[in-house]
């Protein structure tokens, strides 16, 4: 109750509803919850972070050339995205909002600190369970994480979004150390699937302006999704992506696969059991579904193909879904 930003959110939400309790399980974790009508009016829970505030990533994950980790200062996301594991991992659809920025940033600086002697530096993640900028109104997540890791220019934070909710970074100088890394799919892919996201046109605004203004920006085509005509489709995406962004300046490109662990899939098959999504080229490997070997690999090696011809291979990662065990995935999902 008396951290700074629980007071801040509470002063701006006066009038919601305050509702105190003792830890965030009773509600988050309770039974008997629906996440599909908790998703058309979630609450905002807000709490601390014990522990495990920072965790190492697989290395089926790495992307930045040194020693990775991601943090989830949130868990559940503002949009409803079909594929995404979330709803198959949480009974709730509330947002998780951990308010105790100020200990991750100090465990976060002690592992930084562990690598300074390290040729490269290594990477932060966020946006695993959430969106790192969809609700930067609120959270105001982003630009306190900025602040802190431009007193550590030896560590690189990566943001995951979809939002285009960039007004804050764009208030301010861009750091070196930080890249905002955007997970795109082709038009008609981001209207059936990614429910509430902004359409890929503004997303490539976005993404745009921040390069204009001096940031880094990712590009993750994850999930790459399959269905007819996806060849089409994904040559207009990568068409697009490089008729709108520099490509000399674009920090990295990513592909990773439609992939759940089993459990999660069955969950989102019993919450959508007529959906194509989850029928389409599927096939269950080592505790995970996933597409069919053949059928990723083709995906993306096409895919590749278009793609290294805007930008340097070293600067393109493909997660193939046949390396992953659930184990893995589990822990990248925290």
């Amino acid at each position: 109750m008396d951290r700074p930003k629980t007071q801040t959110i509470l002063e701006r939400h006066q009038r919601a509803e305050h509702i105190v309790i003792e830890h965030y399980g009773e509600v988050f974790n309770s039974h008997a919850q629906n996440f599909r009508l908790q998703k058309q009016n979630p609450a905002l829970i807000l709490a601390e972070k014990q522990n495990r505030r920072v965790i190492a990533t697989p290395a089926q994950y790495e992307t930045g050339g040194g020693a990775n980790y991601y943090f989830s200062h949130m868990l559940n996301c503002l949009y409803d995205c079909r594929y995404c594991f979330l709803q198959g991992m949480y009974r709730s659809a509330n947002y998780l909002l951990f308010v105790n920025y100020e200990d991750f940033v100090t465990d976060i600086a002690a592992v930084a600190a562990e690598h300074k002697a390290d040729k490269n530096p290594p990477w932060f993640f966020s946006g695993y369970d959430c969106d790192s900028l969809a609700l930067e109104p609120v959270t105001g997540f982003a630009e306190y994480f900025l602040d802190a890791f431009a007193n550590m220019p030896h560590a690189v934070l990566e943001l995951r979004t979809k939002s285009t909710q960039v007004r804050s970074l764009l208030n301010r100088s861009a750091i070196d150390n930080a890249v905002v890394a955007f997970s795109l799919s082709p038009a008609n892919v981001a209207e059936s699937l990614e429910i509430g996201a902004p359409s890929l046109d503004k997303r490539l605004q976005a993404m745009q302006k921040l390069q204009g203004a001096g940031w880094r920006v990712g590009v993750r085509f994850d999930p790459v999704v399959w269905h007819q005509g996806w060849e089409a489709s994904y040559a207009e995406l990568v068409e697009q992506v490089f008729n709108v962004l520099d490509a000399s300046t674009i920090d990295s490109i990513s592909l990773g696969g439609f992939r759940l662990p089993k459990g999660y899939y069955k969950t989102m098959r019993k919450l959508y059991p007529e959906h194509w999504l989850f029928s389409a080229g599927l096939a269950e490997s080592n505790g995970m579904v996933a597409y069919e070997t053949e059928i990723e690999a083709s995906m993306f090696e096409t895919i590749s193909n278009q793609i290294a011809d805007h930008i340097a291979t070293e600067n393109l990662f493909v997660y193939y879904s046949n390396e992953l065990t659930a184990e893995n995935q589990s822990a990248t999902a925290g």
